[in-house]
């Protein structure tokens, strides 16, 4: 397969890469691909996604905290962790 290489493809490929921490463009698609199916759903591949799960998840509960958004969310792709910091008269 090719790819025809606009500038717009390569600006958004070289700030995919950063994103990624992957140096080569090939892993850093690899990588966005990987996450997009994950998040989505709804494929062969990943019957159900994230996104859905988040919403069905909230729905079920009423309400999430951050950390179980973050837990649902989380992926080898795009680690998702959540830290929560309370401080008061500071």
């Amino acid at each position: 397969m090719r790819i025809e290489k606009t500038d717009a493809r390569a600006d958004k490929w070289e700030y995919l890469k950063e994103a990624t921490g992957e140096s080569a463009t090939s892993k850093a698609l690899d990588r966005a691909a990987d996450y997009y199916l994950r998040m989505r759903g709804d494929t062969t591949a990943v019957p159900k996604g994230q996104l859905a799960e988040l919403m069905s998840t909230a729905q079920d509960r009423g309400s999430l905290t951050p950390e179980e958004i973050a837990e649902i969310l989380n992926t080898h792709e795009l680690p998702v962790q959540c830290e929560v910091t309370v401080s008061v008269g500071e």
